[in-house]
């Protein structure tokens, strides 16, 4: 799990990386495979494919040295790869040829479930460099190596075709990665990073808290921040790496069950379907709301917004930076707050002295200058809720009941709903907002445990009160009698 892989399932991403040079990625699955074809080895520096940073000149189907992943006691396995034995870890396959993945994948598409993670790096690239893959099936662990194998298309095609199951813990950076290879998700999707929280394990829960809770295992914590672009690759980055995904099957068998025995697995595939559909809406959606501190601004102002993060984007992907480190967030509110494109004033705002971005300032007042002639209908709508004391109260309120109706129906609050959700819920309920479209915590299997409880409680059918203080649900809801 890469560095700055980010936790949680569905809050979780990797931010504006690849949107426009991908041309954007329909919500439907079958997105154009030829449009993504950039990505097909998940990501390349500079336009490159990774193997070539590796090695320059190199033709992939050709012998290499074994030690790219840091292992020379090796011997040749079914798959033309490397099957390695040394003290302390795991037997496994390593993949480093196109052929071998070729010949490797023929096997993988028999396979009735695939364990899958990654190993990648972002913080210093305007993508994510990804570095490793993980992979476990019929007893079974794999490494793929992403900086030596050309083309990785052959094993996303594979995990994407129908017929299997494709474990993963907070797998969205996984989905992100295969959809934009190929145009299509993983088949049969089952995070355990969900279904625990719909078990009432916790949520988010970290996979060490996963396999610590329900096997009682212990999983190797040391390389959390290591750089996975590194070659040959440690033995203690390898054990990490085999501990990733080695434990998923049986944490999957355990939660499989309990969500049978709870007759909840039907929630799991909804939550699972509506993920991946948020997934790849997301990706094809210009993602400049997300610029933090954005909320309230009037639609001039955010149309300002819009047009430095287009700018931002670009010139990032440019020079292979972050997006933040062209132009931070903040710098980029306070000139759409200052709605001025004459570039003296830009020049005063405190924070855009620095000489890169000196020099980029008549960009920047240009894209200022579209965002301030931009036509009035064509603004983008503005963000601004309304507040009064009387939703303050309610939303704290009913976020406080939330918490003990999920822990009396064994289930994560954090996997439920937000705060910001429960707000949703009462501006919906009480006609304070004209959205089309339920809220979250009116639609599916949250409806059925929240939705009703919460309508009550607002007509004023249920109340609350507290029972037991020093317990871990001290509310008790109670019917109102007399109504």
């Amino acid at each position: 799990m890469g560095v700055n892989h980010q936790g949680p399932g569905r809050r979780r991403d990797f931010g504006d990386a690849a949107i426009r040079a991908a041309g954007g990625i329909s919500s439907t699955v079958e997105a154009s495979p030829q449009a993504l074809q950039p990505f097909a080895n998940g990501f390349s520096q500079r336009g490159r494919p990774f193997a070539h940073a590796v090695r320059e000149n190199q033709h992939n189907d050709q012998p290499r040295d074994r030690a790219i992943l840091g292992l020379a006691d090796a011997r040749r396995n079914p798959y033309d790869g490397y099957m390695t034995r040394k003290a302390g870890i795991p037997p496994h396959t390593e993949i480093t040829t196109d052929a071998e993945l070729r010949e490797y994948c023929r096997e993988l598409g028999r396979a009735s479930q695939i364990a899958l993670d990654t190993e990648f790096v972002s913080e210093r690239t305007y993508r994510p460099v990804l570095c490793l893959i993980q992979v476990a099936h019929d007893g079974r662990l794999v490494l793929l190596d992403p900086l030596a194998i050309h083309d990785l298309t052959p094993f996303w095609t594979a995990l994407s075709q129908p017929g299997h199951e494709t474990v993963v813990h907070a797998g969205r950076g996984e989905l992100e990665f295969c959809l934009r290879a190929v145009g299509r998700p993983a088949a049969g999707v089952f995070d355990v990073q969900i279904a625990a929280g719909l078990v009432g394990v916790e949520y988010p829960a970290g996979y060490n808290t996963l396999i610590s809770r329900l096997l009682g295992e212990t999983a190797n914590k040391n390389e959390t921040r290591t750089d996975w672009r590194r070659r040959p690759l440690s033995q203690r980055q390898i054990e990490y790496a085999l501990d990733d995904i080695r434990h998923l099957p049986a944490v999957r068998d355990i939660l499989h069950g309990r969500l049978q025995a709870l007759g909840r697995f039907g929630w799991l595939e909804e939550e699972m379907a509506s993920w991946q559909e948020e997934i790849q809406w997301s990706l094809s959606q210009e993602r400049w709301r997300r610029v933090s501190g954005n909320s309230g601004l009037t639609a001039r102002s955010l149309a300002i917004v819009r047009e430095l993060w287009r700018w931002r984007e670009t010139e990032a992907e440019r020079r292979d930076r972050p997006a933040r480190r062209v132009l931070r967030d903040d710098l980029l509110i306070e000139l759409a707050k200052r709605q001025t494109a004459d570039l003296k004033r830009i020049q005063a705002v405190r924070g855009l002295e620095r000489g890169d971005l000196k020099r980029q300032l008549p960009k920047i007042a240009e894209a200022i200058e579209r965002g301030l002639t931009l036509a009035i209908n064509d603004l983008p709508p503005s963000t601004r809720h309304d507040s009064t004391p009387q939703l303050s109260v309610l939303s704290q309120f009913l976020f406080s009941a939330l918490g003990s109706i999920c822990r009396g129906a064994q289930l994560a609050p954090g996997l439920v709903g937000t705060p910001n959700d429960v707000r949703e819920l009462i501006a919906y309920r009480t006609g304070r907002t004209q959205s089309p479209r339920p809220p979250l915590l009116a639609r599916g299997w949250r409806a059925e445990v929240i939705g009703q409880v919460f309508d009550d409680l607002l007509a004023g059918r249920v109340s609350i009160r507290i029972d037991d203080p020093a317990s871990e649900a001290p509310l008790v809801l109670e019917p109102v009698t007399g109504r």
